[in-house]
């Protein structure tokens, strides 16, 4: 498997949330030889099932989630030839001014986001970055044009060539959260030639940036006992630092704890990364995590989740960087976690309190 050039085509596809089809449509063609069985949802999600040998029937199953979708834009107003938008997930207006864009209308027009030339800047705009409503996109047509070709709620996404760095690394729109889903596909490829008891249940999720809706759609409808989301996370940069969680660019895999995750899953994900002599990165995350882990945990009578992250530079923008050794490395500890799941794993992480089997040692010892 080519990882780069998967990737590459994932990063370049349109897809913001709950409009992922031409995302789907990479997605499954790359998947075709490394599952058994592909089907999509009625919200959109791609489920890629890969069964497992176990003898236990039904067998355990295991899902895998990262999400597809981007951030992007849709059309709330034509003013005369130029178009107005607002925000779908998270758009950065900060680094929007003058960005190549894409407008899908009735057919696919090519645009620019407008920049007023600095000569003719006031002197307060000089300090300030324009809110999202006050972008104007310019495709280049007349207002008759625009009307006969745009429509009112028409998606718009950042349009831009992925960039193949040095050092083993690219740069891309929507890598948050493509590259996870590149993790998956290694994680696929690997499992190729490995035995595993449980069924793999891989899922690109849709709408993940507008409150995680696939995740939550895919755990209820899957009902799988054990759950990995994917997801990024900050990766250093000049003023992104300890500080503010954040990793080094080609570094160990990221495993979150917190409430939002199981303890003792996170362990085991811990000790499988040591048997391939991989260091770990332990990511503390207080409370909700913003990822689809979140839904996921909540899932039917509750679904043991774990977290694992791949550091990006210039998350929520059309700049976006990772490392491919840190997809690979993610792809691969997932891999010889399934590879080494037991049909009794379940009762080796049955809940126990830590903070009560602490207590209780301390009596013992008193």
């Amino acid at each position: 498997m080519d990882l780069k050039q998967h990737l590459i085509r994932l990063a370049q596809a349109h897809g913001p949330s709950g409009l992922e089809g031409p995302v789907r449509e990479a997605v499954q063609a790359d998947w075709q030889d490394l599952v058994d069985d592909l089907t999509t949802d009625a919200l959109g999600n791609l489920i890629g099932a890969k069964w497992g040998s176990g003898g236990m029937q039904p067998r355990r199953r295991i899902m895998l989630a990262a999400h597809m979708d981007e951030i992007g834009m849709l059309v709330r107003a034509i003013d005369g030839s130029f178009i107005r938008v607002a925000s779908l997930g998270g758009i950065d207006s900060r680094v929007m001014m003058a960005q190549s864009v894409m407008v899908h209308g009735k057919e696919p027009l090519p645009g620019v986001v407008a920049s007023k030339p600095p000569h003719v800047l006031k002197a307060e705009e000089r300090s300030q970055y324009p809110a999202t409503e006050d972008l104007l996109i310019d495709v280049g047509l007349s207002a008759e044009e625009v009307r006969a070709k745009v429509r009112i709620g028409d998606p718009v996404t950042v349009d831009v060539p992925a960039l193949d760095l040095v050092a083993d690394r690219l740069m891309g729109k929507a890598l948050d959260d493509r590259a996870c889903v590149a993790a998956v596909s290694w994680c696929l490829h690997e499992l190729k030639t490995r035995q595993h008891r449980w069924d793999v249940l891989a899922v690109a999720t849709v709408q993940e940036e507008v409150g995680s809706r696939g995740a939550e759609v895919a755990a209820y409808h899957l009902k799988p006992d054990l759950a990995i989301a994917l997801d990024v996370t900050f990766a250093r940069q000049p003023g992104v630092g300890d500080g503010d969680n954040a990793y080094a660019l080609g570094s160990a895999p990221v495993i979150s704890m917190g409430p939002n995750f199981h303890p003792g899953l996170g362990e085991k994900l811990a000790d499988a990364a040591r048997r391939l002599e991989m260091d770990v990165t332990l990511d503390p995350i207080p409370g909700r995590s913003g990822t689809d882990a979140w839904p996921i945990q909540v899932a039917q009578s509750g679904i043991p989740t774990a977290l694992l992250s791949i550091p990006l530079r210039n998350m929520h923008s059309p700049v976006e960087i990772v490392d491919l050794g840190d997809i690979k490395r993610t792809g691969r500890l997932l891999a010889e976690f399934i590879a080494g799941l037991e049909e009794d794993f379940l009762t080796t992480i049955a809940w126990k309190d830590p903070l009560a089997e602490s207590a209780a040692g301390e009596e013992k010892t008193a």
